[in-house]
């Protein structure tokens, strides 16, 4: 009755409310005030409830469950529009699949298409999604937008930034069922098991034909091919391969970054995970087993050096004489010493 007696009405647009508390929610659509702030992200709310649901894709608890499929979802919005996929509303007449929204059915019926109307103004890259071009850009602009609240880290992705807080957290809930080590998402661990428990390579390099275990070792290994340095220095005209060059350029040429340092031996490394590594060296830790004798190491790099003993393939082979060999390294030192040739690069297939 508080509605139509508009004891509760909102002086700027004459709407009636049935509480004061939902004026007051009501009145920040007009003043634009959020007062509830997310600790891990920044991002803001008008309402208390928002924040709440909200909380949860940082925790990562999901308390609606859809009837249909038993998937579960941290939020009731993202459960709503779940439902549509198995409503039929939003369905590809080309293929049959159904998507959550119209806007994902339209960027589906891109791959169809080939249709990729949003291109990198500095690279000529296309893409079939806007947001798609939004991240790209940011190699080439260095922005990273997502700022940690607990250590000032930034991140050019809000998922990166997610991923990044379990560093604080210390949360790892993907387990492998192999090894038992643990990872913060789903999709590293799967990357684990196919880069370390499966000798499966489904995918090979156009230009060589070179195969490998994902398609991101592809995309880094065709660089070698192309010339392609896709990543630049934000302070000078540098370009880089990779990533990882570029974070090494601006340690050692621009000051910029934080070195990590054993304190045994005081050697200097770029990230973290790679002085994770290195300490393992000093501790004696060989985490990776090899599955035909009992020798460890402490890479997966150096198991799969290890594993051609026990393999009949010989791979490498010497242009000269024909030799084949496993390693690569055997085929150098074998046209060094057998041909006397100074620059056996080139003799290497």
């Amino acid at each position: 009755m508080n509605i139509h007696s508009s004891r509760y009405k909102c002086s700027e647009c004459g709407k009636c409310f049935s509480t004061n508390g939902l004026l007051t929610v009501h009145r920040r659509s007009h003043s634009g005030e959020k007062p509830f702030e997310c600790s891990v992200c920044g991002k803001q709310f008008a309402q208390a409830g928002h924040l709440t649901e909200h909380s949860r894709i940082h925790s990562g608890d999901k308390v609606y469950s859809c009837t249909e499929c038993r998937k579960w979802f941290s939020t009731k919005w993202f459960l709503t529009r779940h439902m549509n996929i198995h409503s039929s509303r939003y369905k590809c007449s080309e293929c049959g699949k159904c998507f959550r929204d119209n806007g994902m059915l339209t960027i589906h019926r891109r791959s169809h298409s080939g249709e990729k109307p949003f291109e990198c103004s500095v690279c000529g890259k296309q893409f079939a999604h806007a947001g798609h071009l939004t991240e790209h850009s940011r190699i080439h602009s260095g922005d990273k937008p997502y700022k940690c609240r607990v250590c000032e880290k930034s991140c050019s992705l809000s998922g990166h930034l997610t991923i990044h807080m379990s560093v604080h957290t210390g949360d790892k809930p993907h387990k492998c069922s192999l090894c038992n080590k643990s990872f913060t998402t789903s999709s590293n661990l799967q990357i684990h098991k196919r880069r370390i428990h499966s000798n499966v390579t489904p995918h090979d390099c156009r230009y060589c034909g070179k195969l490998f275990k994902t398609v991101a070792e592809v995309k880094r290994h065709a660089r070698i091919h192309t010339g392609a340095k896709p990543y630049s220095c934000k302070h000078c005209p540098q370009r880089f391969v990779s990533s990882d060059l570029v974070k090494i350029h601006l340690l050692k040429s621009h000051n910029e970054g934080t070195w990590f340092t054993c304190h045994i031996c005081q050697k200097k490394f770029s990230r973290k995970h790679v002085l994770k590594k290195h300490m393992q060296r000093h501790e004696g830790v060989k985490p990776y087993v090899c599955d035909e004798c009992p020798k460890r190491f402490i890479t997966a790099n150096e198991l799969k050096l290890h594993q051609p003993v026990h393999s009949d393939c010989r791979q490498f082979c010497c242009f000269l004489c024909k030799a084949t060999f496993k390693r690569k390294h055997q085929v150098k030192m074998h046209a060094k010493k057998c041909f006397a040739v100074p620059d056996t690069s080139d003799f290497v297939l």
